[in-house]
C-alpha cells in the first residue's frame, strides 16, 4: 500500500511540476484536475473519491425485532480511489486507470494465482476508435454485463448494489473488447459490444484455467441519449425532460471457469490440488427507465452449466462443490424530491439451484441527499433478508461520498 500512494503522489508531482509547461485547470468540485499538455500530445484527467461507511446488522429470531439475537456495527472506508483519463496524441486514443487505496476495497488478491498481492489495480485500459463508429478496447476493465455493475460505485442510488450484482455479476476482467453503436435519423441508438477475456477476475498472474470468457451485448436506447449518460447513472437527478429507455441483453459464456462464480468465487480443485474446470453460461437483462425525476432500474439474471450438473464431488468421501447457477431479478423505483433529495426502494429476489443455496428476497428502504450529484452526498438505507430455513436479517447502512 505504502509503494502504491508513494507512486500514486510522485506522478501527482510529475504532472503538476511546471517543467512539463502544461496548462492545469481545475474546472469545479467534482471535475477533477485536467492536464493539457503544451503541444496537445495528451491530456489527463485525475480524479480523487472516498466513501465512508457505518454498518450495522441484526439477526432476527421468529423475523421479530425485539427478540434480536446478534447486533454487529462497524465503521469502514468502503472505498478509496485514484482514477486517471485521458487521451494520447488524439481523442481517438483514449486511455482509463483506476486504482484502489483501501484494504475493503482492494482485497481478494491473496495466494499464488495472485502472486500473494492485493488488487490495486482495478482499470488499466487503452481505448482506439478505429472506424466511424467502431471501437476496440484492450486491457483490464469492467465486462458488458449486468447494468448495476457497470454503475460506477460513485454513481448508485443506494449505498450499495444489490444482491443479484453480488451472487451473479461477471465483474472486472482482462482482454480485448470491440464496441460499436449506430444511430438512426430519429434518434433511437442502438450499442454492441463482444469481449474476449481470461475469465478469472483483475490481476490474475498464474497461467490461465481452462479456455476464455465470450461476453455479447446488445443495448437499445429508442428515444436517443441520456443526459450525462445517465443511463449507467442511478437516480434521475437530471430530470429528464422526456421519457428515457434504455434495454439490454447480455449474454456470456466462461468456457473452463475454475471458479465457483466464474470470474469470481473460490477456485475449486481436487484432491490432488489440480484446477477443476467447467464450462458456466450467464444471460442478463436490464432496463432503465427515466422521466421528471422518476427513475426505474430492472434487472434479471440466469446462470447455469450447459456441459453437466453445477455439483462437483471429488471421491466418495470428500464434500461437493457447486458452482454457483440460478436466477434473480431486481427492481428499484425512485423519486427525486426537490433538486436534492431523493427517496428509493429496491425488491431483490435470489433464487439459486436448490443444491447451491437457499432462496433470499431482500427489501430496501434509501434515502440519499445529494450535496454535489453524486460528487458529494449522504446515503441511508435499511434492509430486510430473508433467507429460507433461517432466521431473517435487518441492516443499517450511512454512506458519506466525496468525489473530487
Amino acid at each position: 500500500m505504502r509503494n502504491v500512494c508513494l507512486s500514486a503522489a510522485c506522478l501527482l508531482y510529475i504532472m503538476m511540476s511546471s517543467k512539463l509547461n502544461a496548462q492545469i485547470k481545475v474546472p469545479k468540485f467534482g471535475k477533477g484536475i485536467n492536464i493539457v499538455a503544451q503541444d496537445s500530445s495528451f491530456t489527463m484527467k485525475i480524479g480523487f473519491r472516498f466513501q465512508t461507511l457505518f454498518l450495522t446488522s441484526r439477526d432476527l429470531d421468529d423475523d421479530l425485532l425485539s427478540a434480536s439475537n446478534s447486533h454487529n456495527s462497524s465503521f469502514f472506508i468502503r472505498r478509496s480511489r485514484l482514477k486517471f483519463d485521458g487521451w494520447i496524441l488524439s481523442p481517438k486514443l483514449k486511455y482509463k486507470a483506476e486504482l484502489a487505496l483501501s484494504n475493503r476495497d482492494n482485497g481478494g488478491g491473496n495466494g499464488f494465482r495472485f502472486s500473494n498481492a492485493a488488487n490495486f489495480i482495478l482499470d488499466a485500459v487503452v481505448e482506439w476508435n478505429f472506424y466511424k463508429n467502431m471501437s476496440i478496447w484492450a486491457g483490464q476493465g469492467k465486462l458488458p454485463g449486468n447494468r448495476e455493475r457497470i454503475i460506477s460505485s460513485g454513481d448508485l442510488q443506494f449505498v450499495d448494489r444489490s444482491r443479484l450484482n453480488s451472487r451473479y455479476t461477471l465483474d472486472r476482467d482482462a482482454g480485448i473488447m470491440l464496441k460499436n453503436y449506430s444511430l438512426s435519423g430519429d434518434g433511437f441508438i442502438l450499442n454492441q459490444t463482444i469481449s474476449m477475456t481470461s475469465g478469472e477476475v483483475k490481476n490474475i498472474t498464474a497461467a490461465n484455467i481452462g479456455g476464455y470468457d465470450y461476453t455479447f451485448k446488445l443495448e437499445a436506447l429508442p428515444f436517443g441519449g441520456f443526459q450525462s449518460k445517465g443511463h449507467y447513472v442511478g437516480s434521475d437527478i437530471n430530470k429528464e425532460q422526456k421519457p428515457m429507455l434504455a434495454v439490454a441483453v447480455a449474454y456470456d459464456i466462461n468456457v473452463g471457469a475454475g471458479r465457483t462464480r466464474g470470474q469470481l468465487g473460490s477456485f475449486l480443485a481436487d484432491s490432488n490440488s489440480d484446477a477443476v474446470e467447467k464450462n458456466i453460461s450467464s444471460i442478463f437483462a436490464d432496463l432503465m427507465y427515466k422521466h421528471n425525476g422518476l427513475s426505474v432500474m430492472a434487472g434479471y439474471a440466469n446462470r447455469w452449466t450447459p456441459d453437466g450438473p453445477n455439483v462437483y464431488v471429488d471421491g466418495i468421501a470428500d464434500p461437493i462443490e457447486t458452482y454457483y447457477t440460478g436466477t434473480g431479478f431486481n427492481l428499484s423505483v425512485g423519486q427525486m424530491i426537490g433538486d436534492h433529495s431523493e427517496f428509493a426502494i429496491r425488491w431483490t429476489s435470489i433464487h439459486p439451484d436448490e443444491e447451491v443455496d437457499n432462496v433470499e428476497n431482500q427489501y430496501t428502504f434509501g434515502y440519499s441527499q445529494y450535496v454535489v450529484g453524486h460528487k458529494l452526498k449522504v446515503q441511508t438505507d435499511v434492509a430486510s433478508r430473508a433467507v429460507e430455513s433461517s432466521d431473517d436479517k435487518l441492516f443499517y447502512k450511512v454512506q458519506v461520498d466525496v468525489h473530487f
